[in-house]
């Protein structure tokens, strides 16, 4: 038996190379987003490398500044959103121009000398600087003198007056009552 091939009529064969070539636009509009997308997606990728130079003097800055939410980290170290904001503002500082030494600066100006994770010996930071060892020397000098205040005491002294207020016979018969 022969297959015999129906011949569309005109309307029907129209119809249906209308969508064939309506469905091959779409397909080309997709593929035109997806180059699109693409090339936007490698450019953004490009962008993100950056300049490896930029961004180690970045992290360096990072290094020497304080996050000053979390006051014992470095802005590098911080996850804190003030930390981040930081970071991207010495990014666009560094990326406009500046030096090293105008971008710290810029950052003592606006929040002090606390931005600094080593702040310069001055003497508005005398108290930070030197504090603590002259507080750890205060500390010394009083235990010497406890000391010092101990060893030349007799040993009669020593008890205190609740010692001298008792009577021989309390002492005794508390020795009795330890004896037991």
């Amino acid at each position: 038996m022969r297959h015999v091939r129906r011949v569309p009529d005109t309307a029907e064969f129209h119809l249906r190379r209308g969508l064939h070539l309506r469905h091959r636009g779409l397909h080309l509009r997709h593929r035109g987003l997806s180059l699109l997308c693409a090339g936007l997606l490698w450019t953004a990728a490009l962008a993100a490398q950056g300049d490896p130079e930029l961004d180690a003097r970045l992290k360096t800055l990072e290094n020497e500044l304080r996050c000053l939410v979390c006051q014992n980290q470095t802005l590098a170290e911080s996850n804190a959103p003030l930390a981040e904001d930081l970071r991207k503002e010495v990014r666009e500082l560094a990326v406009a121009g500046k030096s090293n030494d105008d971008i710290r600066a810029y950052l003592v100006a606006r929040y002090g000398d606390f931005v600094l994770y080593k702040p310069p010996v001055k003497a508005t930071t005398y108290v930070l600087w030197f504090g603590p060892f002259v507080l750890l020397a205060a500390g010394v000098a009083v235990w010497v003198t406890v000391l010092r205040r101990r060893a030349r005491m007799p040993a009669d002294e020593t008890l205190g007056d609740a010692a001298a207020a008792t009577d021989g016979a309390a002492v005794s018969r508390a020795r009795a009552l330890l004896d037991e």
